[in-house]
Formats: C-alpha cells, sequence, structure tokens
C-alpha cells in the first residue's frame, strides 16, 4: 500500500499589466476572453457559487481535471475560488485561490494568492507555481494583443 500524505502550502505571485482593473477583471469573467490565455472551460459559470470545469493535457498524455467553484465575486477587484486538480483519476491537489485587482500606476497590480494542499507527491507547490507564472504571462500577452487592437 502506498504511504498516503498531504503536503500543504501558499505561494503569491504579483503581475503589473499595463491595462484598467476592468479589463483584467474582464480576462477572468468573460469565458471567451480567458480562453484565449487558460484552457478553453468545458463549463464556465462565472457567479458566486458558480463552476468552472475544464479537462485537456498533452495529445496522448494524462489528462488533468480542473474542478473549480467561485466563493466571491468583487467586479474588478477580487475573485475567491476552491478548485481540486486530477491527473487521470488521481486527485492531486485542493487549492483556494484569490486574485486581486488594484490600481497601479502602470494600470493593474494582480495579486494571485493560491492556498493548496498537495496529496502523496502526485504535484508540488514549486511546479504549480511555475505554471501559474506561465499561465500570468501568457494573460499580459492577451492584454496587449487586446490593447494593440484597440489601439489601430
Amino acid at each position: 500500500m502506498n504511504k498516503r500524505f498531504a503536503t500543504h502550502d501558499t505561494f503569491v505571485i504579483e503581475k503589473t499589466y499595463n491595462a484598467s482593473p476592468e479589463q483584467v477583471f474582464t480576462a477572468w469573467s468573460d469565458s471567451a476572453t480567458k480562453a484565449k490565455w487558460f484552457q478553453k472551460a468545458d463549463e464556465f459559470d462565472f457567479r458566486v457559487g458558480g463552476h468552472e470545469y475544464s479537462q485537456g493535457g498533452p495529445k496522448g498524455g494524462p489528462v488533468f481535471t480542473f474542478d473549480a467553484c467561485y466563493q466571491e465575486i468583487v467586479p474588478d477587484q477580487r475573485i475567491v475560488y476552491s478548485y481540486t486538480m486530477d491527473l487521470d483519476e488521481t486527485r492531486i491537489s485542493v487549492s483556494v485561490t484569490t486574485v486581486e485587482f488594484k490600481v497601479a500606476e502602470a494600470g493593474t497590480l494582480l495579486i494571485y494568492t493560491e492556498q493548496g494542499v498537495f496529496l502523496d507527491g502526485h504535484d508540488t507547490v514549486t511546479q504549480r507555481e511555475h505554471g501559474t507564472k506561465v499561465m500570468l504571462d501568457k494573460l499580459g500577452e492577451c492584454l496587449q494583443k487586446e490593447s494593440t487592437i484597440e489601439k489601430n
């Protein structure tokens, strides 16, 4: 029998985007916009108590399942959600995430805080933080493209 264990950890990522808090919030709250920088959702119900659900992964590889529930939404200011992450049929983590949108001189300071429990060594906070940084960089690229389109 495999030894079961839980590792609890928290990470915080701060990113500044050259876009208004309203634009950055929309990138999280609008399914079509979010699909440009995050896994396209199979289900997207952006409201308190609503769910976001997606499955995907590399072709021929494992399937990752993201299953989130929105706990609090304050437009243009804050999103709080809890989510599970599965790898095929194995639960690898459970997290609570807060995304804050603050006015900054350059546009918006996004503060992403994730508190997670990583299960049985299937995932680690280091891997999750790295993947989240890549995701937030993609968000920045998406916002930059939208800004360029608006200017033209």
